[in-house]
């Protein structure tokens, strides 16, 4: 297996190629999770994975909640599918919060602030209400609850990282909040180690080939913890040693792609999910797809490889592409294609 062996594999894997998948929820839960800091180019990640999604169809399915965006796995925003959200949080939550706690601490927010906050939001929430941050943090400080500078982002991620509220429906451009226990469907708990397995299982059967040091950086889990779900899980795969590494795939392989281009949304999981990215993304054009203070740019890949990056001017009826490639042009018709999926998704002309 080589580099170019691995790319191919993860298109394949991660379902840029070859998917069957018919809802949004599908998509998100043989993910395990999917970053999703960039809202619109998050529902871009699931429609490039999906058949015939549009941009109306992934969010339709946010507003009815069978997909949900919250802080999750690592301290950034993620989907998830609903019926996955209660153990991953359960699994990965702890750990997010210890990390997290230097700045709880240097801002002031104690266990008796951060238990009122619960309480407030609780309140505020209840009966199915929808309601932004900024509607949030008025009831806070009409309680008395200091809401400036960072303390306000940090008071929801303790929120969403302790189960108590997820994201609601959307209204207009405005993210709001909702109760989780009101809007997501209870779900059979986990035992720990089953929840490792299952995590482990999800990651490596998507985003194989991995090595462990991938799937420690993507879960946010000790890697005692990864270890001991990747044990649990390797009758499911195969390896394959490469230099000093291992890398974990499912036990089939699928034929390689030939003159595929895609592409793929800032911070897509083809390229954010692993530690090392050099099999997709050239060291020499590191810079050019993630900036130094980790923005991740959205990418054209061309069969399985990072050759460029994109833009786009969405207007009324119409969107404009810009692909910048890094050294070889890209073929037209297959750059086209893609610009033209793009667009159908947005419901829009090029």
């Amino acid at each position: 297996m080589t580099a170019i062996n691995i790319a191919q594999q993860r298109l394949n894997n991660q379902r840029i190629i070859g998917t069957n998948f018919t809802t949004p929820a599908e998509v998100v839960a043989h993910l395990g999770a999917a970053q999703a800091q960039d809202y619109p180019m998050s529902k871009w990640a699931i429609g490039v994975r999906l058949p015939n999604a549009t941009d109306e169809s992934i969010e339709q399915a946010l507003n009815e909640g069978s997909i949900v965006r919250t802080h999750i796995l690592r301290p950034t925003w993620h989907l998830v599918a609903a019926q996955d959200i209660r153990w991953i949080l359960a699994l990965t939550a702890p750990h997010v919060q210890q990390l997290v706690s230097y700045m709880y601490r240097q801002l002031e927010l104690n266990g008796a602030v951060l238990n009122r906050t619960d309480a407030i939001i609780a309140k505020a929430l209840e009966g199915n209400k929808h309601l932004t941050r900024a509607e949030l943090m008025t009831e806070l400080e009409k309680e008395g609850i200091n809401t400036s500078d960072l303390r306000s982002s940090h008071l929801m991620f303790h929120v969403e990282l302790n189960g108590l509220v997820c994201s609601g429906a959307m209204r207009g451009k405005q993210i709001t909040y909702a109760l989780m226990d009101e809007r997501v469907p209870f779900t059979k708990p986990l035992a720990r180690d089953e929840a490792l397995a299952e995590l482990a299982k999800r990651y490596f059967m998507s985003h194989g080939p991995a090595t462990l040091p991938d799937f420690v950086w993507w879960s946010g889990l000790k890697v005692s913890d990864a270890r001991a779900g990747l044990e649990m899980i390797k009758s499911n795969l195969v390896s394959e040693k490469i230099g000093e590494q291992t890398y974990w795939l499912p036990n089939h392989f699928h034929p390689e792609p030939q003159d595929t281009v895609h592409l793929l949304p800032a911070f897509d999981e083809f390229i954010v999910s692993y530690k090392d990215r050099t099999a997709s993304l050239s060291a020499d054009y590191h810079q050019a797809a993630i900036t130094g203070n980790g923005i991740f740019k959205p990418i054209v890949v061309v069969n399985g490889k990072v050759e460029g990056v994109w833009k786009r001017t969405i207007q009324k009826d119409k969107v404009d592409v810009e692909a910048s490639h890094f050294i070889n042009p890209f073929d037209k018709a297959t750059l086209t294609a893609a610009i033209n999926q793009y667009a159908q998704f947005l419901g829009k002309e090029i």
